[in-house]
């Protein structure tokens, strides 16, 4: 049984949600930033439990929305098992390098949006293996190298930022994609992996459960195609931002327009220069492949 907490971040409902598995033994997939840490334990009571009661932290990847406050956590609860991809588990343990690349991308705006970010003592921290706590364990780059997705024996997937978000009152779909993993052909593989698992629900941070699992993961897999072919035939930022804001208006609400620049996903231009910096480092790499 899985139930949802939604942290309420900056207020704001719908936003970033954490999913608590009560089986084998209690747990959090992923836990939000530090700065939602108080919706969090709120929620928690709401359906009955102390932090105490939590046994084990899964994080589909280090992001800051998804996994900021996870030293925080296991400074209230030492007893706190952290899981993480190989590749996350040195900055879980030494955010040094986290926060500056977090800082390079969100500026003055990340501490009023995600709070500060604790290092998590290494002796809680536990490398994620192909199983944990009756889950497979499904790498899913492409938003980010390091990320995953977790699936029950029912075909329910929990994969983080892999199929995007789907955000507001209306039906917004946004994959975000700031710098510096974003990796397009790697996305469209993980997508691939996931329609291979024949899904019967997806549960995303951002936000909430889906049950038409095809439909949304092609609609991920559209938008992305149409990033990529936006910023690979040469569009400029301008241009990219406002086909993102022409699908924001067409799919959302007003009131979603107005909400979306305080949230604490990447902003379209952030978006815009990570799938920029993709294919500026694909050509790169071609070139240098002639040379």
């Amino acid at each position: 049984m899985a139930r949802l907490i939604d942290v309420e971040h900056g207020g704001v409902p719908g936003v970033i949600g954490i999913f608590v598995l009560d089986a084998p033994e209690p747990a959090l997939i992923d836990c939000g930033p530090t700065s939602s840490v108080d919706g969090l334990i709120a929620g928690l009571a709401g359906i009955g439990l102390d932090l105490s009661d939590i046994r084990h932290l899964l994080l589909t990847h280090i992001h800051p929305d998804h996994a900021g406050a996870a030293g925080e956590l296991v400074r209230r609860h030492p007893e706190l098992q952290v899981h993480v991809h190989d590749v996350g588990a040195p900055h879980v343990i030494d955010p040094t390098r986290l926060l500056k690349s977090a800082a390079r991308i969100y500026g003055e705006t990340f501490g009023p949006l995600f709070g500060s970010i604790d290092p998590v003592p290494s002796e809680n921290v536990h490398v994620l293996g192909s199983r944990v706590l009756d889950l497979d364990v499904l790498p899913v780059p492409g938003h980010a190298y390091h990320q995953v997705a977790f699936i029950d024996a029912d075909g329910v997937g929990y994969p983080g930022d892999a199929v995007g978000c789907l955000w507001g009152e209306g039906d917004f779909l946004y994959p975000a994609a700031a710098a510096p993993e974003i990796n397009m052909p790697a996305w469209h593989e993980s997508l691939d992996a996931l329609q291979e698992r024949k899904l019967t629900k997806l549960r995303i941070p951002h936000f909430g459960e889906i049950s038409e699992v095809e439909r949304h993961i092609e609609r991920t897999r559209a938008r992305l195609r149409s990033w990529g072919d936006l910023v690979d035939g040469g569009a400029d930022e301008a241009t990219f931002a406002e086909a993102c804001w022409r699908a924001l208006r067409e799919e959302g609400t007003p009131r979603d327009a107005e909400v979306f620049p305080t949230l604490p996903f990447p902003s379209f231009e952030m978006s815009y220069a990570g799938v920029r910096r993709y294919y500026d480092k694909a050509r790169e790499a071609a070139r240098d492949g002639d040379a």
